[in-house]
């Protein structure tokens, strides 16, 4: 696969350093990161080299043949120089660097500091400095996936400097943390604090705790995420928050799939995406796997098999099967710059490279906006599109951009459905393309210097306007440019708005958009349109600053921000639609919510700037409450779900006059805990569904490797909601909700699972309270239930 080296010297900048001994594979760490290559040279001693890359202004044919002779980077030595400790039969482990020095570690447990200029400025260790009056208790060793009872770190009391007699055999630098992690070959793990200077002042990295897994074999920092990822020799990878004191958050393995560590191996390497939300894990014997942030198993090479197996699924040598990738186990792995791609080597087998492509999720995150009807996962070049049909029966449709725009603009960067999901919204490194779905025809800009103009960093859909953030390459800025869907072209430009900076997150409701800088500046405009959005005339669009906030947290930055509407009835909304005053929907947001990089859900009031806490270890929110204005709305009573490691939650209107006060209206039901192989995309809410998709292996006779298939999969909420509003006697509002969803092919189901919560917990209450089981509130709820006639047999029954 010589086509995947190009995508890989794409990653290399700046300089690239190199150390070789011997027959050793000399690794090369490229600045300012620690992306990885090597190079087999012969030498008598310990030498040093440093090598400019210098990129080419040369591209890849996206879908065309390359061109022999296509160097898309130059190399050339610039520094050899031997180190000052050849002499002492050390060997080196790995290299991190920032942009002014190079940081090497040992195998006699000592690190080396060397400058760009090839200076080697000496060699220290890292003493345990233990922190007194904290507890020392041991990390948890349970196979299990979610959450570790064990809680924080084992804190090292000992005062000797304990990694002396072990080698240094990985280092993680993350720049962002001033943090440097420094793994052991006893299995210890020493988080240090750096200065703002970086590498520079050696006196200043100091081992702030320990972590003494005893097994430890790899680690990765999620800088994002403010997570490390530790592998062990049980197979076995541990997530520590390093915003909460390296506390435990979860473990996760193959163990609840039937494969343990004899099957697997040891862990042999971790490897983040570069936006932090996903890991992969390579182990050592067999396979690789990736998973989200949460836990939820997004892709695996090893065979499918039931969670009920008794049998080892080791394959065994006799047998007659089709060939896994990585099956020998995984040395390396690499993501590409976009996260598009896993780039693997397998154990044994370094002449050739294995590169595995993934689909991302519109998860709402960032610049780009919400989506609604349609859940859209979108390649490099091509998205896929989740919709349901009139069966209710969920398919994927294949979408491939036209070849003349992502060709010339590869990769795709940034995707957003429109409210009605009739229109898709689709950018690459520049300009955008919008397509609709009804005539499945896309819609390009006509002047192709125009579309080069554009470098979009999101996109929102407001009403029939698509608004772009657009990076002025020129003067260093940002603008949001407004543009009507039916002509894309300067001519038809409806607004131009230049920004203060980058904005972090963006988001817009009916006429409002909200737009976030750093470090929390929160500026909301409100949009006025005059005259008719079509080609015949000639319409006016007029933003005006609203509001503007300063919020001052030493929290972890926004991930996401979405305003939160005033709710009120369907009597009142219908009341308002039908209102003669123009102005009568268009009430300002007064809250939103807010999800940080940390997972740390919270919201903020808009009118006195004060922010509350929800709660933690958050990855997916949809808000759900005034999103919809369809007769069949079967989620109005929601006010917003969020999915993490616990999975899914539900959060309610509270009726008392604090509307959000968490423990009225938070609701954590295990009934709704999705299975850790579908990852949910969103909401239907006229099907009372939450959509995801799951990823399975199908085998053909025309390919060497399995397909990885992705498969749409929806999971009813209606009973919970049902039950939600029987506990809180609203019984006309349950009655309309099971009306509405009468005809859905789910709905017999939903009763059913209904009745069977309803009987458990009215039985497990008598049984606590010794109360008798037909005082309670269960005539009521099956009384609600018994007009409707689908289940009037079910009830007599």
């Amino acid at each position: 696969m010589e086509s995947c080296w190009p995508e890989l010297m794409l990653k290399l900048a700046g300089a690239a350093v190199g150390v070789s001994r011997g027959r050793d594979l000399p690794i090369a760490a490229a600045e300012p990161g620690n992306e990885v290559c090597w190079s087999e040279e012969k030498t008598s001693s310990f030498f040093l080299h440093i090598f400019k890359v210098q990129i080419t202004e040369k591209k890849l044919q996206v879908g065309g043949k390359q061109p022999s002779g296509l160097f898309l980077a130059n190399i050339f030595l610039v520094l050899t120089e031997q180190v000052p400790f050849s002499d002492k039969n050390l060997t080196m482990s790995n290299i991190v660097c920032d942009n002014r020095h190079i940081l090497l570690g040992l195998s006699d447990g000592s690190l080396h500091l060397v400058s760009w200029k090839g200076e080697f400025c000496g060699t220290f260790g890292l003493d345990s400095h233990p922190c007194e009056g904290n507890e020392v208790t041991e990390s948890s060793h349970s196979l299990d996936n979610g959450p570790s009872s064990g809680g924080a770190l084992r804190v090292l009391t000992s005062s000797n400097n304990s990694s002396r007699s072990s080698a240094v055999i990985q280092l993680e630098l993350s720049l962002p943390l001033r943090l440097l992690v420094v793994l052991y070959s006893s299995g210890q793990i020493a988080l240090c604090s750096m200065s703002k200077k970086g590498l520079k002042q050696t006196e200043s990295i100091k081992a702030e705790r320990w972590l003494d897994s005893g097994d430890a074999v790899c680690a990765s920092v999620a800088s994002d995420q403010q997570i490390l990822a530790v592998g062990s020799r049980r197979g076995v990878v541990e997530l520590y928050d390093l915003a909460e004191s390296a506390s435990l958050l979860r473990t996760v393995s193959l163990y609840d799939w039937g494969y343990s560590m004899e099957d697997t191996g040891s862990v042999s390497c971790i490897a983040w995406t570069p936006d932090n939300s996903a890991f992969a894990v390579g182990w050592k014997l067999r396979g690789l796997t990736v998973w989200s942030v949460s836990g939820c198993r997004l892709m695996c090479t090893i065979r499918q098999i039931g969670l009920s197996s008794v049998s080892s699924p080791m394959v065994k040598p006799t047998q007659d099967f089709k060939y896994e990738p990585v099956m020998g186990g995984t040395s390396l792995m690499q993501w590409d710059e976009y996260g598009y791609r896993l780039y693997a080597i397998e154990e044994g087998s370094s002449e050739r490279i294995l590169a595995f492509s993934f689909g991302k999720c519109c998860l709402n995150k960032g610049v780009s906006g919400t989506t609604y009807v349609r859940q859209v996962i979108y390649g490099e070049d091509r998205l896929l599109v989740v919709q349901s049909e009139d069966t209710d029966e969920l398919k994927i449709l294949h979408l491939n951009l036209p070849v003349s725009y992502i060709s010339q603009n590869w990769p795709v960067l940034h995707v957003a459905a429109s409210k009605d999901g009739m229109y898709l919204a689709v950018a690459g490194l520049h300009g955008l393309i919008l397509y609709d779905i009804r005539s499945k025809k896309w819609r390009v800009f006509g002047d192709i210097s125009q579309e080069q103009k554009i470098q979009c960093k999101g996109l929102l859909w407001l009403g029939k306007i698509v608004v772009v953030c657009n990076y002025i390459d020129s003067s260093n800025m940002y603008e949001l440019l407004f543009y009507p869907r039916y002509h894309l072209d300067q001519s038809s430009l409806l607004c131009r708005k230049l920004l203060l900076g980058k904005p972090m997150v963006m988001d817009v409701f009916q006429d409002y958009i909200l737009v976030t800088y750093r470090p929390f500046d929160v500026h909301i405009f409100h949009v006025k349109i005059s005259g008719e959005l079509s080609p015949s005339s000639t319409p006016f669009l007029q933003l005006s600053t609203v509001r503007e906030l300063s919020i001052m947290t030493a929290k972890s930055h926004p991930a996401a921000m979405r305003f939160i509407p005033d709710q009120f009835s369907r009597d009142c909304f219908l009341k308002k639609i039908h209102s003669s005053s123009p102005d009568s929907l268009a009430r300002q947001p007064a809250r939103c919510l807010i999800l940080r990089t940390n997972g740390e859900l919270s919201l903020l009031d808009l009118d006195d700037g004060r922010e509350r806490e929800l709660t933690d270890s958050v990855e997916l929110f949809w808000v759900t409450c005034g999103q919809s204005e369809e007769k069949a709305n079967l989620i109005e009573e929601v006010s917003w779900l969020d999915y993490g490691h616990r999975g899914m939650q539900v959060w309610y209107p509270s009726p008392g006059v604090d509307s959000f006060k968490q423990e009225d209206f938070l609701q954590l039901d295990p009934e709704l805990e999705f299975d850790r192989e579908v990852y949910p995309l969103g909401l239907l809410p006229n099907a009372g569904v939450v959509v995801g998709v799951s990823q399975r292996m199908s085998f053909s006779a025309c390919t060497e490797f399995p397909c990885f298939e992705p498969s749409p999969q929806a999971q009813t909420i209606l009973h919970c909601l049902l039950r939600h509003l029987l506990q809180r006697d609203k019984i006309d509002e349950a009655l309309r909700l099971a009306r509405l969803s009468a005809e859905k092919p789910h709905f017999s189901h939903c009763l059913e699972w209904l009745l069977f919560t309803v009987f458990d917990a009215e039985i497990s209450s008598a049984n606590e309270n010794d109360k008798n089981l037909s005082k309670s509130a269960l005539p009521k709820k099956i009384n609600c239930i018994k007009p409707n006639s689908m289940t009037s047999s079910f009830i007599h029954d």
